[in-house]
């Protein structure tokens, strides 16, 4: 015996009554204005200052511009509802939006890193110029902005359960440790070591591919239907266990569906019970499951009669 309710309906309301359009929208106002207003900011410092470093942080920012619409455009495309061609939802569009804002990393990373790298390798260390002061001042304002729009996107993220723009944080956050590194670069080159400047573009290049790194390997682990873990499959079958009438949880198997989860479930009730008793306590799990444990969308549950 199998109950196989219909999946949960996503709004714009979610169950807390908290409005996901408006923090959508909030989210992406504020990372699309705030590092528009940033990179040029940085690319004027960079260019005034004679700073590679600033200027490759500004084109690092301005990426950030793209990785926050399409964290915007792939959220919002996942919240489309079940429709006959997509039975099961649009749960993965976040997880393309995550792929496309890792791709835009590492080519970002690649780029900064190959700048850095040619003016390291050609010599003539004396030639290149000093930055000025107003490329520091910009790595210190870049620091401090981006580091707030880290924790602020990744307060939102944590909301909405979004990996999209929970990786749009991280970019963010790679902003701010790409101006740590230019911070320091601009430093050592008005100190007297003007090499420095194209070391720091190297190391923000490292900083990048490390965090374009993890949010691919996260977004394609959530495209292959890859389960949630161990740990949480453990828990998940200690409490379904610890219901009424169950006697025995056979089977458990997870899969992560973009930012929701999917459970199929095997467990044994007493095989004497006559089908409507059955059925209602398959169907009392399926509530209580999906209830406390939010980021599951649905829950199939087979019924086996007890052995014992």
């Amino acid at each position: 015996m199998t109950t196989n309710k219909g999946h949960r309906t996503e709004s714009g309301l979610s169950k807390a009554g908290i409005n996901e359009n408006a923090i959508i929208q909030r989210i992406s106002l504020v990372g699309i204005v705030g590092n528009v207003a940033l990179s040029a900011f940085k690319l004027f410092a960079g260019i005034a200052g004679n700073s590679g470093a600033m200027v490759s942080d500004a084109v690092h920012s301005l990426s950030d511009v793209f990785a926050t619409f399409i964290a915007f455009l792939g959220v919002r495309l996942s919240k489309k509802a079940a429709d006959r061609e997509h039975p099961y939802g649009h749960e993965r569009f976040e997880c393309v939006a995550s792929l496309l804002l890792g791709v835009i990393l590492l080519i970002t990373g690649f780029g900064i890193g190959k700048a850095g790298l040619e003016k390291i390798f050609a010599g003539s260390y004396e030639t290149l110029a000093i930055p000025s002061v107003i490329a520091l001042v910009a790595a210190i304002v870049s620091i401090v902005s981006k580091e707030a729009m880290y924790w602020y996107t990744r307060h939102y993220a944590k909301i909405l359960n979004s990996p999209a723009f929970m990786a749009d944080a991280w970019h963010h956050r790679s902003d701010a440790f790409s101006s740590i590194g230019s911070l320091i670069g601009i430093a050592g080159a008005m100190l007297g070591f003007p090499i420095m400047d194209s070391i720091a573009s190297v190391v923000i290049c490292l900083f990048i591919l490390k965090v374009s790194y993890d949010i691919l390997k996260d977004a394609i682990a959530k495209m292959l239907d890859t389960s949630c873990g161990e740990d949480y499959e453990k828990a998940l079958t200690a409490y379904i266990a610890a219901q009424k009438d169950v006697v025995r949880v056979d089977m458990l198997h997870s899969r992560m569906f973009g930012n929701k989860t999917y459970i199929e479930l095997e467990l044994q009730v007493d095989g004497d019970l006559p089908l409507r008793e059955a059925h209602a306590i398959a169907e009392r799990i399926h509530d209580n499951v999906e209830a406390h444990f939010l980021e599951i969308k649905h829950i199939t549950i087979h019924l086996n009669p007890s052995t014992l």
